[in-house]
Order: structure tokens, then sequence, then C-alpha cells
């Protein structure tokens, strides 16, 4: 018995996470999970009743559907690269779950949360739809004037980085510290 005891002292058991660290990640993945989700539903359903290039008013002049299969990315550029597009999600996804680890920040939480379904909503666009495997055209539906056609993924990754920049700009880190600008000089008036 004293053999296991020292045994366990020599080896401790991994930490438990803590609450706040489980409920920052509860938060990621509650977020990724319906931004997918949102993003796969709604593309389901504009498949299902609308025909390639057809435009429904909503709330005109602002807010029209209008279905179109993006074979590129924003604006259609990279049309004939998709590939190069799938290998960039694949590797942000990763980064993601690499960078988890680090999180310390209820925000950075939420963030990270709709980067990364939004990512995988248009990754899997990439990998399963037509015309083929990791070559697949993004569906793309919601149309407002004078601006690119774009899908609930796409609000996802663009909703992200706004508050990646604004977390930035604030000075807090993933782990959820504060840097501010004399703590960045070194304490030295410049």
């Amino acid at each position: 018995m004293t053999d296991e005891l020292a045994a366990d002292a020599a080896h401790p058991a991994s930490p438990r996470p803590r609450p706040r660290r489980t409920a920052l990640l509860s938060l990621f993945a509650g977020l990724a999970v319906f931004a997918y989700l949102f993003d796969q539903l709604t593309k389901l359903w504009v498949t299902g009743t609308m025909v390639e290039g057809e435009r429904i008013p909503v709330l005109p002049p602002l807010l029209h559907w209008y279905y179109i299969r993006n074979s590129g990315a924003a604006f259609s550029i990279g049309e004939n690269v998709t590939w190069v597009f799938t290998i960039i999600m694949v590797a942000v996804a990763v980064a993601i779950v690499f960078q988890l680890r680090r999180l310390g920040s209820a925000w950075w939480a939420v963030a990270l949360g709709l980067l990364f379904g939004g990512a995988l909503g248009n990754l899997t666009d990439r990998l399963f739809r037509e015309p083929s495997f990791a070559m697949g055209h993004v569906v793309d539906f919601i149309q407002l004037p004078n601006f690119a056609i774009f899908n609930i993924a796409d609000s996802a990754v663009v909703s992200s980085v706004v508050i990646i920049c604004l977390l930035t700009l604030r000075g807090i880190a993933l782990d959820g510290s504060r840097h501010t600008a004399a703590k960045r000089d070194g304490g030295k008036d410049v």
C-alpha cells in the first residue's frame, strides 16, 4: 500500500481542468457547433428550395436571397485554385485546435468558436459538394446591395475577425491577460 502511495506521489494524476477553463471550452464548442449547423442547415434549405441563379427579395432593396455556387473565395477570387482554399481552411481549423490549450478569455472563446464553425462550414462544401472532392463549390445566398454574395459561414468568419481585431487593439491576449503599451515598452517612457 505504501508503495502505491509513493508511486502516486511521484506521478500525480493529471490536474482536472478548472471550471472556468471548462466553461470557456464549452462556450467555444457551443458557438462552433451553432455556426456550423446554422450554416449547413441554411445551405440545405437553399439548395432544396431554390434553383441556382434564383433571386428572392426579402427586404428589398437591402436584402435578397440569391443562390449561387462559388468556386473561388470572396468576389470569386481564385476560381481555378479551389484546392488552395481547402488547404487554408484545414490549416486554420488545426491551428485553432492547437491554440485552445492557451484559451483564457470568454471573448476569445467566442471569436475562435465562430471562426472554427465558419471554417468547417465552408470546408464541408469544399470537400463534399460538386464538382469533386476537395474542389467543391461553396453555396452562397445572402445578397446585400453593392457587396459580395455570402453565407452564414462567411458571416461567422467575418464576425470572428472583427472580434479578434478588437481584442488585439484592446491588448487582450488569448490567455485573457492584458497587455498595455507600458508593458510592451518595458515600462519606459518613449
